[in-house]
């Protein structure tokens, strides 16, 4: 013998009855797009610090276009930090002063953009 309806006295749910009561989303997808936006370019800046890095200590050809191009960009983004650490090894100071400023975008762009999404 098989039933498929309730017993009576046991609970049955409606199919036409709504979800339970969720809190309405208030991020729109504005918010969200702006906080992929500053992500990215975070990302994107603290690459090319890195990427620079790399390619100094590896002694890569400076003549090169596409270094010349990472070593101007990197110099563009970390114009603030230069020479906050002044060491007699070059490898050392180029990535101090370079990778401070990878870490502060990093930081502060990942910040901003959870502090968005929360919102």
């Amino acid at each position: 013998m098989s039933h498929i309806d309730p017993t009576p006295g046991q609970y049955a749910p409606d199919p036409h009855a709504h979800a339970p009561y969720q809190p309405e989303r208030r991020r729109t997808g504005g918010a969200r797009r702006a906080a992929l936006t500053i992500q990215t370019v975070a990302d994107i800046a603290a690459g090319l610090l890195i990427l620079w890095i790399l390619l100094h200590l590896l002694d890569a050809n400076e003549a090169n276009v596409f270094v010349e191009f990472v070593r101007g960009s990197a110099e563009l983004l970390s114009w603030w930090s230069q020479d906050i650490f002044t060491m007699d090894t070059e490898g050392l100071r180029v990535l101090l002063n370079h990778g401070l400023p990878a870490l502060v975008y990093l930081a502060v762009g990942h910040g901003v953009a959870a502090r968005l999404n929360r919102a």
